[in-house]
């Protein structure tokens, strides 16, 4: 890597968080104090910051991001990511999940990645990561059930999600999931938050 782009890769990890775009909805009867509670910018974009800056790392080592093999380098350390999530209930949650991947449940996030041809990125001001849709329900009882804070379990599927939106796919495969989960862990170890994959003690 020439000092260009080391220059501009120090210039997105001091300013990481004016490098993330970040909108969040929900359903009409999701209550807005829960959005204020959980899922307001003030806690999501650092989480999203912490998880672009460790892949950043990562790709001057060498990582390829698998849904983003044809961008450049320099599109993407220039380029605001932008992401977008919407909180829904375990109704449409299961509708969703039945549509998306054939499974008659609610789950706690599903990925939808962008997909957008590398000529229309290059036109646009930021770079769309695409969108993750959680099912705060399930949120809720799985953080229950593992014996962690919501908060907390919040944290871990955002950094999940965010992989999933750059191609990392833990169902292909031993060494993918062993891959992705190490990914998780050093993110929310960054960020002071347990290993998610160890019963809380």
């Amino acid at each position: 890597m020439n000092q260009s782009n080391n220059d501009n890769m120090n210039a997105l990890k001091i300013n990481n968080l004016d490098k993330v775009e970040l909108d969040v909805s929900a359903l009409d009867s999701i209550d807005e104090g829960l959005i204020s509670r959980y899922y307001s910018a003030d806690r999501l974009l650092p989480i999203m910051a912490a998880t672009l800056k460790y892949i950043d790392r990562r790709i001057e080592n060498g990582l390829m991001l698998p849904y983003f093999t044809d961008i450049s380098l320099e599109t993407w350390q220039h380029k605001i990511k932008a992401l977008d999530i919407y909180i829904t209930d375990k109704t449409e949650g299961r509708e969703l999940n039945l549509e998306a991947r054939g499974k008659d449940y609610a789950t706690n996030i599903l990925s939808y990645p962008s997909d957008l041809p590398v000529a229309i990125i290059d036109l646009v001001p930021t770079l769309p990561l695409g969108e993750l849709i959680i099912c705060h329900e399930v949120v809720v009882r799985e953080a229950g059930e593992q014996d962690k804070p919501v908060a907390q379990h919040i944290s871990h599927l955002l950094v999940h999600g965010m992989l999933h939106l750059l191609g990392f796919d833990h169902e292909l495969g031993q060494a993918e999931q062993d891959e992705m989960e190490g990914f998780e862990i050093e993110i929310l170890a960054s960020l002071n938050l347990p290993n998610p994959y160890l019963p809380n003690t």
